[in-house]
């Protein structure tokens, strides 16, 4: 492989990198406050459905809390030889941003914990604007 062709291939790596951090940060954002507006809930609904099928249903072939974003993004940062490879997203996406750095137990039952209080207020959400249906004449 020439040198041009080794740093072409550096560079679309480090793309690669940033780009699926910003797109699985903005995906973790969203899942966090996409229930908000009433305008994104049903997308917000597909994606958490689409988050606990990959950490529950691949998670359950492949290690629970599974999630391909992050299968892919540390392949591409062992590609680059980056130390961080072998993190979890919580703890990439913590440590980038915050310089905070978590152990992976410490990381998951964060996520899981963040999860379910999302999952708590999309359902509080949802059966609100139910009842308000229910109430308005018809």
């Amino acid at each position: 492989m020439t040198i041009v062709s080794e740093s072409l291939q550096n560079v679309v790596l480090v793309l690669q990198d940033w780009g699926l951090f910003l797109f699985h940060t903005g995906l973790v954002l969203f899942n966090m406050l996409g229930w908000i507006w009433r305008r994104t809930r049903v997308l917000h609904w597909v994606t958490m459905a689409l988050t606990a099928f990959s950490w529950f249903g691949l998670g359950a072939v492949y290690g629970w809390g599974y999630c391909f974003f992050t299968d892919y993004h540390a392949y591409v940062l062992r590609q680059l030889g980056h130390p961080d490879a072998e993190l979890t997203f919580v703890q990439l996406m913590l440590k980038r941003l915050l310089g905070i750095s978590l152990s992976k137990p410490v990381a998951g039952n964060l996520a899981m914990v963040v999860f379910l209080l999302i999952v708590a207020a999309t359902c509080a959400v949802w059966l609100r604007e139910l009842a308000q249906r229910g109430r308005q004449p018809g």
